[in-house]
């Protein structure tokens, strides 16, 4: 029987989460602060469902909404490789579009687009991966996380409350920052907010505006995306989160994208 154990949902989104003080014996260094964090975001449980609404807000204050359900499958026990299926809801310019994700630890992840409008699957090239995920300020990479070993880390501060964790790419070439810094809670290894960086200034900020404890474990109800250069921000609000609901393999296919699996998207 399948072990039973929350997780926060794929969306994969950054948590910001205020607890009381903890203390570990011995500080772990920076790879294994990264880990279990990465393991808490990302892993937990065998899968997870999530309804989630959009509110992307641009320079002039304009709000535009879009309402999706996330379903995450983990395909081993080892924080290894992963499938991500997103399928739009509403509004009706963007209805029945799918994105869709198989992650791997050691290799690029596979990203697929569904457009019903043109009945149509394209694939999303690597470098496309911290593009604008939908128009919004979140990236395709935001969806289902950053690889950890794609940077190198370095524990830069420890508080009372976080590690504080600074990230360089291992090839800045394929990326637009120069370096990230995480807050990571010292004693649930919640990733509480991520700054990018590049030329010295902040650019990107991720955070969370809510965190509910959800059969026992925390969870972030309410995250939000800043880009300081543009002006934009976006807002996730997850309206309803399980886990453990047993999703089949199958259905993160090329073929459900085109046939969406509706009985596990209510």
């Amino acid at each position: 029987m399948r072990k039973k154990i929350t997780c926060l949902s794929a969306t994969v989104i950054l948590a910001l989460f205020i607890a009381m003080p903890g203390h570990a014996a011995d500080t772990p260094d920076a790879d294994e602060i990264v880990r279990k964090s990465n393991h808490v975001a990302y892993y937990q449980g065998d899968d997870g469902r999530a309804r989630v609404a959009m509110t992307i807000t641009d320079q002039q204050g304009n709000t535009r909404e879009r309402e999706f359900v996330i379903l995450r499958r983990n395909m081993d026990e080892q924080d290894g490789e992963q499938r991500f299926y997103v399928y739009f809801q509403r509004p009706a310019d963007v209805r029945e579009t799918v994105f869709l994700v198989w992650k791997y630890v050691d290799q690029d992840d596979n990203r697929w687009l569904y457009l019903p409008a043109l009945d149509a699957v394209r694939q999303i090239a690597s470098g496309d991966k911290r593009t604008s995920f939908v128009g919004s300020t979140f990236f395709y990479e935001d969806v289902s996380g950053r690889g950890i070993l794609e940077d190198d880390h370095e524990l830069v501060e420890t508080t009372d409350n976080y590690y504080v964790i600074k990230s360089t790419p291992k090839n800045p070439g394929a990326v637009e920052f120069d370096s990230f810094t995480t807050h990571i809670h010292r004693t649930t290894f919640i990733p509480v907010k991520v700054e990018f960086e590049k030329d010295g200034n902040v650019y990107r900020t991720g955070e969370a505006r809510k965190v509910e404890t959800l059969q026992g474990y925390p969870t972030v109800t309410q995250a939000v995306m800043k880009d300081t250069n543009m002006g934009t921000e976006t807002t996730l609000d997850y309206l309803k989160v399980e886990y453990d609901v047993d999703l089949p393999e199958n259905i993160f296919t090329e073929r459900f994208m085109r046939r969406a699996p509706r009985q596990h998207l209510e």
